[in-house]
């Protein structure tokens, strides 16, 4: 059940920040923190993926903070947003071997996070009077709780 109620978690991370999830499972692969030794999706604990993965992680939040960086409802980014949510709670419980229901629990939980993120994100910029505060913040928690979701599945 507890695995379950993270598969959420880690799909509204990705919400947040699509590729902050995607790098901690990297990196929680390459830790021990999700046993994917056997599974198809061990190659994501090799230094190929950690590199490539923590480098997007870097860009996105660099990215979040340009002026100009687009709405996370249009179309391709909702969409990245879901796909990472996916990939990010079906490799959480792929050791549980019930790497569907992560995957759509992922997805659902990216749904959630994109759009309660977006409102988090709006009154906090409203709040602060501009919107840096905010995406620092949401940079924040999206990090952390994606390192933590995937360290407390150990």
């Amino acid at each position: 059940m507890t695995l379950y109620l993270l598969a959420l978690l880690i799909g509204a991370v990705a919400g947040l920040r699509a590729m902050s999830p995607v790098a901690a499972a990297a990196w929680g692969a390459r830790l021990g923190w999700v046993p994917l030794a056997g599974y198809p999706l061990a190659w994501l604990g090799g230094w190929i993926p950690i590199v490539a993965f923590s480098l997007l992680a870097v860009l996105e939040l660099v990215a979040d903070q340009l002026p100009k960086t687009p709405s996370r409802k249009v179309p391709h980014q909702f969409i990245t947003r879901v796909l990472t949510g996916a990939f990010s709670g079906a490799v959480l419980m792929m050791p549980a071997t019930h790497w569907v229901r992560g995957a759509a629990l992922g997805a659902v939980g990216a749904v959630i996070g994109t759009l309660v993120g977006a409102e988090f994100r709006a009154r906090l910029a409203a709040k602060f009077g501009k919107d840096r505060p905010a995406a620092l913040i949401e940079d924040a928690i999206a990090v952390i709780g994606a390192f933590a979701i995937f360290a407390v599945a150990l």
